[in-house]
Protein backbone atom coordinates (compact mmCIF):
# COMPACT_ATOMS: atom_id res chain seq x y z
CA UNK A 1 0.00 0.00 0.00
CA UNK A 2 1.34 3.22 -0.97
CA UNK A 3 1.13 6.56 0.29
CA UNK A 4 -1.61 7.57 -2.10
CA UNK A 5 -3.65 4.97 -1.90
CA UNK A 6 -3.53 5.50 1.84
CA UNK A 7 -4.43 9.15 1.33
CA UNK A 8 -8.07 8.18 -0.23
CA UNK A 9 -9.37 7.37 2.98
CA UNK A 10 -11.15 9.46 5.06
CA UNK A 11 -10.77 10.61 8.86
CA UNK A 12 -13.97 8.96 10.04
CA UNK A 13 -12.11 5.58 8.34
CA UNK A 14 -9.38 6.02 11.48
CA UNK A 15 -11.84 7.23 14.24
CA UNK A 16 -14.20 4.14 13.26
CA UNK A 17 -11.28 1.93 13.70
CA UNK A 18 -10.00 3.35 16.56
CA UNK A 19 -13.46 3.02 18.25
CA UNK A 20 -13.67 -0.54 17.16
CA UNK A 21 -10.27 -0.97 18.75
CA UNK A 22 -11.77 0.15 22.05
CA UNK A 23 -14.48 -1.55 21.96
CA UNK A 24 -13.07 -4.35 21.73
CA UNK A 25 -10.12 -3.72 24.43
CA UNK A 26 -7.31 -4.05 21.74
CA UNK A 27 -4.12 -3.91 23.64
CA UNK A 28 -0.13 -5.01 23.96
CA UNK A 29 0.51 -8.47 25.24
CA UNK A 30 2.25 -9.90 23.00
CA UNK A 31 5.37 -7.30 22.99
CA UNK A 32 8.40 -8.01 24.72
CA UNK A 33 8.14 -12.20 25.43
CA UNK A 34 10.96 -14.03 27.56
CA UNK A 35 13.66 -12.45 28.55
CA UNK A 36 17.43 -14.75 28.98
CA UNK A 37 20.55 -12.61 28.06
CA UNK A 38 19.75 -8.89 28.93
CA UNK A 39 19.19 -7.60 32.17
CA UNK A 40 16.33 -5.50 33.03
CA UNK A 41 15.25 -3.05 30.77
CA UNK A 42 14.85 0.85 32.57
CA UNK A 43 11.42 2.43 33.76
CA UNK A 44 10.46 5.30 34.31
CA UNK A 45 10.80 6.41 38.25
CA UNK A 46 7.00 6.60 38.88
CA UNK A 47 3.57 5.76 36.84
CA UNK A 48 2.94 8.78 34.54
CA UNK A 49 5.69 11.47 33.72
CA UNK A 50 4.30 14.46 32.06
CA UNK A 51 5.73 17.94 30.90
CA UNK A 52 2.96 20.86 30.94
CA UNK A 53 2.30 22.00 28.01
CA UNK A 54 -0.54 23.50 26.42
CA UNK A 55 -3.01 20.68 24.90
CA UNK A 56 -4.98 21.57 22.01
CA UNK A 57 -6.80 18.50 21.15
CA UNK A 58 -8.26 19.76 18.12
CA UNK A 59 -6.94 19.27 14.18
CA UNK A 60 -4.09 21.18 13.00
CA UNK A 61 -4.82 21.44 8.93
CA UNK A 62 -1.67 23.35 8.95
CA UNK A 63 0.58 21.77 10.58
CA UNK A 64 -0.68 18.33 9.26
CA UNK A 65 1.67 16.52 6.92
CA UNK A 66 0.46 14.02 3.69
CA UNK A 67 0.14 10.86 4.55
CA UNK A 68 3.26 8.98 3.85
CA UNK A 69 4.62 5.51 5.41
CA UNK A 70 7.01 5.57 7.87
CA UNK A 71 10.52 3.74 7.04
CA UNK A 72 13.16 4.33 10.09
CA UNK A 73 12.67 6.09 14.00
CA UNK A 74 14.90 7.89 15.67
CA UNK A 75 15.74 8.73 19.02
CA UNK A 76 18.86 10.25 19.77
CA UNK A 77 18.94 10.38 23.46
CA UNK A 78 18.42 6.66 23.80
CA UNK A 79 20.63 5.40 20.81
CA UNK A 80 17.95 4.29 18.39
CA UNK A 81 17.58 4.61 14.94
CA UNK A 82 15.25 1.38 13.76
CA UNK A 83 13.83 0.40 10.13
CA UNK A 84 9.76 0.12 10.24
CA UNK A 85 7.70 -1.99 9.19
CA UNK A 86 3.74 -2.18 9.12
CA UNK A 87 1.80 -4.52 11.66
CA UNK A 88 -1.72 -4.67 11.47
CA UNK A 89 -4.86 -5.78 14.41
CA UNK A 90 -4.44 -10.07 14.76
CA UNK A 91 -7.11 -11.53 14.94
CA UNK A 92 -7.45 -12.76 18.60
CA UNK A 93 -7.54 -8.56 19.07
CA UNK A 94 -4.18 -7.68 19.67
CA UNK A 95 -1.80 -6.16 17.87
CA UNK A 96 1.20 -7.59 15.95
CA UNK A 97 4.54 -6.95 16.04
CA UNK A 98 7.77 -7.33 14.19
CA UNK A 99 9.03 -11.53 14.73
CA UNK A 100 11.03 -12.17 17.63
CA UNK A 101 13.85 -12.88 14.61
CA UNK A 102 13.70 -9.14 14.16
CA UNK A 103 13.46 -7.37 17.47
CA UNK A 104 15.40 -4.72 16.58
CA UNK A 105 12.50 -3.48 14.11
CA UNK A 106 9.81 -0.96 15.20
CA UNK A 107 6.06 -1.66 13.78
CA UNK A 108 3.90 0.49 12.56
CA UNK A 109 -0.47 0.31 12.87
CA UNK A 110 -0.25 0.99 9.42
CA UNK A 111 -4.41 0.57 10.27
CA UNK A 112 -4.12 4.10 11.55
CA UNK A 113 -2.73 7.60 10.92
CA UNK A 114 0.79 7.80 9.49
CA UNK A 115 3.04 10.30 11.31
CA UNK A 116 2.39 13.47 11.02
CA UNK A 117 -0.97 13.07 9.85
CA UNK A 118 -4.08 14.54 11.89
CA UNK A 119 -4.67 11.70 14.70
CA UNK A 120 -2.18 8.79 16.79
CA UNK A 121 -0.22 6.72 15.22
CA UNK A 122 1.03 4.03 16.68
CA UNK A 123 4.51 2.44 16.96
CA UNK A 124 5.20 -0.77 18.77
CA UNK A 125 8.61 -2.70 19.32
CA UNK A 126 9.97 -5.52 21.55
CA UNK A 127 11.77 -4.84 24.86
CA UNK A 128 13.95 -7.97 24.55
CA UNK A 129 14.13 -11.69 23.66
CA UNK A 130 16.30 -14.39 23.95
CA UNK A 131 18.52 -12.88 21.21
CA UNK A 132 18.95 -10.07 23.40
CA UNK A 133 17.56 -6.14 23.61
CA UNK A 134 14.99 -4.88 21.40
CA UNK A 135 14.93 -2.06 19.90
CA UNK A 136 12.68 -0.33 22.25
CA UNK A 137 14.67 -1.96 25.13
CA UNK A 138 15.57 1.87 26.80
CA UNK A 139 12.04 3.31 25.99
CA UNK A 140 11.34 3.61 29.77
CA UNK A 141 14.35 6.07 30.48
CA UNK A 142 12.85 8.65 27.85
CA UNK A 143 11.73 11.76 29.79
CA UNK A 144 9.68 14.19 28.81
CA UNK A 145 10.66 16.89 26.25
CA UNK A 146 13.27 14.82 24.52
CA UNK A 147 12.67 14.40 20.75
CA UNK A 148 11.56 11.46 17.86
CA UNK A 149 12.36 11.81 14.70
CA UNK A 150 10.23 9.37 11.59
CA UNK A 151 11.42 8.96 8.58
CA UNK A 152 9.11 8.99 6.03
CA UNK A 153 8.89 7.66 2.23
CA UNK A 154 8.38 10.65 0.85
CA UNK A 155 11.69 12.35 2.39
CA UNK A 156 10.42 13.71 5.28
CA UNK A 157 11.43 13.43 9.00
CA UNK A 158 8.65 15.11 11.21
CA UNK A 159 9.97 15.52 14.79
CA UNK A 160 7.71 14.95 17.38
CA UNK A 161 8.30 16.12 21.45
CA UNK A 162 7.66 13.45 24.37
CA UNK A 163 4.71 14.85 26.11
CA UNK A 164 4.19 12.25 28.56
CA UNK A 165 5.28 8.57 29.74
CA UNK A 166 3.09 6.39 30.98
CA UNK A 167 3.70 2.59 32.80
CA UNK A 168 0.64 0.94 32.90
CA UNK A 169 -0.49 -2.86 34.19
CA UNK A 170 -1.34 -4.89 30.54
CA UNK A 171 -4.99 -5.70 32.24
CA UNK A 172 -5.14 -1.89 32.59
CA UNK A 173 -3.95 -0.76 29.05
CA UNK A 174 -5.31 2.28 28.27
CA UNK A 175 -6.65 1.57 24.76
CA UNK A 176 -8.46 4.86 24.78
CA UNK A 177 -5.62 7.07 25.72
CA UNK A 178 -3.52 5.17 22.75
CA UNK A 179 -6.04 4.79 19.66
CA UNK A 180 -8.85 7.35 20.38
CA UNK A 181 -7.20 10.73 20.36
CA UNK A 182 -8.28 12.72 17.53
CA UNK A 183 -6.89 16.23 16.56
CA UNK A 184 -3.77 16.98 15.86
CA UNK A 185 -0.89 15.16 15.18
CA UNK A 186 0.53 12.86 17.53
CA UNK A 187 2.64 9.74 18.08
CA UNK A 188 2.54 6.46 20.65
CA UNK A 189 5.52 4.85 21.08
CA UNK A 190 4.48 0.84 22.85
CA UNK A 191 6.87 -1.75 24.69
CA UNK A 192 6.96 -4.07 27.33
CA UNK A 193 7.97 -3.08 31.20
CA UNK A 194 7.58 -3.63 34.89
CA UNK A 195 8.26 -6.87 36.18
CA UNK A 196 9.11 -9.91 34.16
CA UNK A 197 7.14 -12.86 35.47
CA UNK A 198 9.31 -15.76 34.60
CA UNK A 199 6.34 -18.50 35.19
CA UNK A 200 4.28 -16.63 32.01
CA UNK A 201 7.01 -16.02 30.02
CA UNK A 202 6.21 -11.83 29.73
CA UNK A 203 6.49 -8.78 31.54
CA UNK A 204 3.22 -7.45 33.48
CA UNK A 205 3.49 -4.34 32.52
CA UNK A 206 3.37 -1.59 29.33
CA UNK A 207 5.39 1.83 28.71
CA UNK A 208 3.89 3.73 26.64
CA UNK A 209 5.20 7.33 25.59
CA UNK A 210 2.65 9.94 24.14
CA UNK A 211 4.58 12.99 21.62
CA UNK A 212 3.64 15.75 19.55
CA UNK A 213 4.61 17.49 16.25
CA UNK A 214 6.70 19.86 16.36
CA UNK A 215 5.73 22.65 13.82
CA UNK A 216 8.07 24.09 11.60
CA UNK A 217 9.41 24.36 7.67
CA UNK A 218 11.76 21.13 8.21
CA UNK A 219 8.44 19.01 8.44
CA UNK A 220 6.55 20.39 5.43
CA UNK A 221 6.41 18.16 2.43
CA UNK A 222 9.48 18.75 -0.28
CA UNK A 223 8.24 21.22 -2.78
CA UNK A 224 5.39 22.82 -0.43
CA UNK A 225 4.77 25.48 1.61
CA UNK A 226 3.34 26.27 4.90
CA UNK A 227 1.72 28.92 6.29
CA UNK A 228 3.77 31.23 8.36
Amino acid sequence: MDSRRRGGRSSRFWYRLAAALIATGTAMFVVGLVRDHTGPPPQPPSSDLVQPTPVNAEPEPDNALRPSVPERVRIPSIRVDAPIRRVTTERDGTLGVPPLNRVREVGWWEDGPTPGENGSSVLVGHVDSKSGPGAFYELGALRPGRRIEIVREDGTAPAFRIDRIERVDKDRFPTDSVYGQRGRPELRLVTCGGRFDRKRGHYLDNVIVYASLIPGPRNAVPGTHRKS
